[in-house]
């Protein structure tokens, strides 16, 4: 084992944040300090220096509790943050009751110590970014088949983001393709990981339909390139949704926002604009199968759909780690080694600030990027001092 410093990595202590649910039906954020295990033989341990909050950290983070109850305690340096899980959601987390839970799937920092084997000590002193849990750290010892490692000169706020967010959208497209569709329909689409999607079809030439929320989505979207964008708050987003899918020949979407009418809403709209060139009636509706993936969960309201697409449809969940799965380890790679090479293009991130671990626990900062909502996202630094 080599290390960058005089001391053991066994000697190195550092916060992590963790998520507590309770058995009185409340939910305690706060900072422990552990230390850090020696490295394996095909381990590194990291300095971390920067870890996104996303849309599935926030699951993880909050559980089922109502993120405005929060209430602050403890000190400046080591805060406890506490919630309330409304009654009716306590059975589905049961799983949870008692158990301290480490927070963060993503992030980047530096390999301060590695492991005997060749391929972790062909990464001390690199930039690395990271998957696999408990990221929200000041230090993590990982395995470094769970490590990419970053072009010379990137900052670790740049490659924070390397996994969830690029490898989804990649992994969208991809699934087009294995799946034999032409086009895609995106949900959600001016958040950080929708305008990734954009740049990605811009590039790769592939007619994506996006569906915003607002008017200046819209324009964001459209500034950057987008062809095909839908408001959903327009009167007219039904119809202009049909052309967008007449136009493109889109019969497969990737929804986030998973509750309400919209997935239903895609499904007909797929429908109405496959029927403009029917040449017959059916009764069963379009032969041409139409598919919807679920894959978040903005909208937490039940599902709901009207059956006006005919029979051939579908409406299942997508996420990321079992599609990887799927596709090999080889196919997996190659998707990596694309975000590697166009990480400060295609997939550059935005952040809106940028927080130490105890001002993630702040309920000021915890109403905002508690919102999910776009232009929200906030960048952890685990080494970031509180009041800078």
């Amino acid at each position: 084992m080599s290390s960058s410093s005089d001391r053991s990595p066994a000697a190195l202590t550092g916060l992590q944040l963790r998520s507590l649910v309770l058995a009185n039906g409340t939910l305690e954020l706060s900072l422990h300090s552990v230390t850090t295990p020696d490295p394996g033989p095909d381990e590194v341990v990291v300095r971390m220096e920067a870890a996104p909050i996303n849309p599935s950290d926030i699951g993880l983070l909050f559980g089922a509790a109502d993120t405005r109850s929060s209430v602050l305690s403890g000190s400046a340096d080591s805060p406890v943050v506490t919630l309330q899980i409304p009654a009716h959601l306590m059975p589905g987390m049961a799983g949870r009751i008692g158990q301290s839970l480490p927070v963060g799937n993503e992030g980047a920092g530096v390999v301060i110590a590695a492991g005997s084997s060749r391929q972790a000590q062909a990464l001390l002193g690199q930039t690395v970014a990271l998957l696999g849990g408990a990221m929200y750290a000041q230090y993590r010892c990982i395995a470094v088949g769970q490590c990419l490692a970053l072009p010379a000169g990137t900052r670790p706020a740049d490659g924070a983001s390397c996994f969830v967010n690029p490898l989804t959208a990649l992994g969208m497209v991809e699934t087009m393709r294995r799946e034999g569709h032409k086009a895609l329909v995106h949900t959600a689409a001016a958040s950080n990981l929708g305008q990734m999607l954009n740049r990605i079809c811009i590039k790769d030439q592939i007619a994506l339909v996006n569906i915003v929320r607002r008017p200046e989505q819209a324009a964001m979207l459209k500034a950057m390139g987008a062809r095909f964008v839908c408001d959903s708050s327009s009167p007219a987003f039904l119809a202009d949704l049909t052309q967008a899918l007449a136009d493109t020949g889109a019969t497969l979407a990737f929804d986030a926002t998973g509750g309400g009418a919209l997935a239903g809403q895609i499904l007909g709209c797929m429908e109405a604009a496959l029927n403009r060139s029917a040449t017959e009636y059916s009764r069963y509706g379009s032969s041409t199968h139409k598919q919807v993936y679920i894959y978040g969960g903005l909208d937490s309201r039940p599902t709901e759909f009207v059956r006006n697409f005919g029979f051939s449809w579908g409406m299942g969940g997508w996420l990321l780690f079992p599609f990887l799965q799927r596709i090999g380890e080889a196919a997996a790679q190659a998707l990596r080694q694309r975000v590697a090479d166009e990480l400060r293009t295609t997939f550059a991130s935005r952040y809106a600030h940028e927080i130490s671990l105890a001002q993630a626990l702040q309920p000021q900062a915890i109403a905002v990027y508690g919102l999910r909502a776009t232009g929200t996202k906030y960048l952890i630094n685990p080494h970031k001092l509180p009041g800078t």
